[in-house]
């Protein structure tokens, strides 16, 4: 248990979790690109919640020894996943709906004001896929059923790692 404690204190675990969420990015961007996947509104948020994990990541390694920088790391972490899972729920419950008034899919991201993501980086924040719609399927479950199951990972291991943490803390 020490073990799993101690990780989030070097920098090597917090490099790797980084590497793992920019790799996730990069599937993101060949499926729209290379597969011409076009993403939905809720496929973008998806990705923001990603794009939120990977500055936690970068944050995390940063300065992993300090207790501050790694509360940070672990607050945009949390939130992230938590919120990436969520919107992955939602998605999938639009996909599965059969009801076609339950849910509607909106045409432009809900960005903040002062942050339009959508209008500053369109090749990358831009939906212009329909969220009902299932066009990917691995093993039986579609792209947002994926993204929930990494998510639900994501905030799993948050919070072993944190209880690892808090157990130690306790025994000294």
């Amino acid at each position: 248990m020490n073990w799993l404690a101690q990780l989030p204190t070097q920098r090597t675990p917090w490099l790797l979790f980084t590497a793992i969420v920019f790799l996730l990015e990069v599937t993101a961007l060949f499926f729209q690109y290379k597969m011409g996947l076009a993403p939905c509104i809720m496929c973008i948020y998806q990705r923001t919640a990603v794009l939120s994990l990977l500055g936690a990541g970068i944050v995390g390694s940063s300065k992993p020894q300090s207790k501050t920088v790694r509360m940070i790391a672990y607050a945009i972490w949390g939130i992230s996943s938590v919120w990436g899972y969520l919107i992955a729920r939602e998605h999938i419950d639009m996909q599965t709906t059969t009801d076609p008034f339950a849910f509607s899919c909106e045409f432009e991201p809900n960005f903040p004001s002062f942050m339009p993501l959508h209008e500053w980086i369109p090749s990358f924040f831009q939906a212009t896929g329909d969220c009902g719609n299932i066009d990917w399927q691995f093993v039986g479950m579609s792209m947002p059923a994926w993204m929930e199951v990494i998510f639900g990972i994501f905030s799993l291991t948050l919070f072993i790692i944190i209880i690892a943490r808090l157990l130690i803390k306790k025994s000294i």
